[in-house]
């Protein structure tokens, strides 16, 4: 095992709080208390694994022009991602699928690039918590 100065562990969990909602997270654990049933490492893990096929999903529809295809991923992605804390993505997600309806399709590139970042971020964050099995952010 190899020694992370505290500095360093204290940035991370810093970074994994900028990206996932704390409070939603505790929301989580409290129905789990003694974690027994590691619902949080399930939870996250489902989330893992959902947003991974979504965003090849994102990918693919995006690349194609198909905005009904877009706007079906950010639709599923916009509710798990708030049950998880990452309230910037299911924003972006909403914001996202709003102007795809309204046929807004303007700053919809801008959005689509910040969904993609944001997303890359939550997996990002999501990641060391299911290594260390749902440790605090």
């Amino acid at each position: 095992m190899s020694y992370v100065p505290s500095s360093v562990a204290e940035s991370m969990a810093s970074a994994r709080a900028a990206v996932l909602d704390a409070d939603a997270l505790d929301r989580l654990r409290e129905l789990d208390p003694q974690g027994q049933s590691r619902l949080l490492e399930r939870v996250l893990r489902a989330f893992e694994t959902s947003a991974g096929r979504l965003a090849r999903q994102f990918d693919e529809a995006r690349t194609a022009g198909d905005m009904q295809g877009v706007r079906h991923v950010v639709h599923t992605l916009k509710s798990s991602s708030a049950s998880i804390g990452a309230l910037t993505l299911a924003r972006l997600c909403t914001e996202i699928e709003t102007a795809i309806r309204a046929e807004a399709f303007g700053s919809l590139p801008e959005r689509l690039d910040a969904m993609d970042r944001e997303l890359a971020a939550v997996l990002k964050a999501v990641a060391p918590m299911l290594s260390s099995s749902g440790t605090s952010p």
